[in-house]
């Protein structure tokens, strides 16, 4: 008997945070920076564009995938400098949602991505682009619906020049994408919390730890312990660190790892080529 589709796959091809670099070469954990894809309903969603969409974007040219919708978390530049090397941008069969909200001085989606990809920085422009490409601004807070049975909620992030965390959802299930976010130490960010509530999966800024908060305050990151903190507040049971800091080694990380399991045991380091697949909820209930 064949297996249901899972309601939500999320697949990791970048966790890195800052730099593409790695104290390890090569690296358990890899050295590519932000990029999730989320696949629902057949529809492909693209959670940033950091180096790792490069390999995302070769794959998803083998399969012929012709509807992509892309997710930006905010644009500094380990989150968009693997954007103009993404193969579907340049197959003239492929129509492309190119999705941004964080913008803090009244820039468009296109506008912002114009004024990143222009010389003397970058010898392609959009204008290079084959692609049906529909570019997309919304405001934090703001409900996206990339395609039938399938939503996407948004909400603000404490970063600097703004971020958004997204919520996909398909088949009664959900996860949640947040990284580049500061919390407050000794407080609770209750708003982030209810935008979490029940969800399946976090995926979170865990760049620090909470003793090195104090040395990067303003930096717009967070820690793995804070991760834990809303997972529990939140009802989450699975919780993927993410945006690792450059500088940390293979050791380091491995390290962080274990003590987050041992506090939280649905916890895991982010790194290339991991996947969860969650089920619809109908496969979970008894017969």
């Amino acid at each position: 008997m064949t297996a249901e589709p899972a309601a939500l796959r999320l697949e990791i091809w970048g966790a890195r945070g800052t730099l593409p670099v790695a104290p390890d070469d090569p690296s358990r954990f890899g050295a590519k920076t932000c990029c999730v894809s989320v696949e629902a309903g057949g529809r492909m969603l693209i959670f940033d564009a950091g180096t790792g969409i490069v390999p995302l974007g070769n794959r998803i040219h083998a399969e012929k995938r012709r509807e992509i919708d892309l997710f930006l978390g905010h644009a500094h530049y380990d989150h968009v400098m693997g954007l103009p090397y993404f193969a579907p941008f340049y197959d003239p069969a492929c129509r492309i949602r190119i999705h941004a909200g964080h913008m803090q001085d009244g820039k468009t989606c296109r506008e912002l991505l114009a004024d990143f990809l222009r010389p003397p920085f970058h010898p392609v422009g959009l204008e290079k682009f084959k692609a049906e490409i529909d570019y997309v601004t919304f405001r934090p807070g703001d409900r996206l619906d990339p395609a039938p049975g399938i939503t996407v909620a948004t909400a603000p992030l404490r970063h600097p020049n703004g971020a958004v965390a997204y919520r996909a959802a398909a088949g009664g299930r959900s996860l949640v994408y947040a990284t580049d976010h500061e919390h407050l130490p000794g407080s609770r960010d209750e708003a982030l919390e209810r935008f979490l509530h029940d969800a399946d999966l976090l995926v979170y800024d865990t760049t620090y730890t909470d003793a090195e908060m104090p040395l990067f305050k303003g930096y717009g990151h967070s820690s793995y312990e804070e991760g834990i903190r809303l997972c529990r507040r939140a009802g989450i049971e699975r919780l993927v660190l993410f945006h690792h800091s450059h500088k940390r080694s293979d050791a380091d990380l491995a390290r962080i790892e274990a003590q987050a399991q041992a506090a939280f045991p649905g916890a895991v380091a982010g790194r290339p080529g991991l996947r969860f697949d969650l089920a619809p909820v109908a496969d979970r209930l008894p017969a």
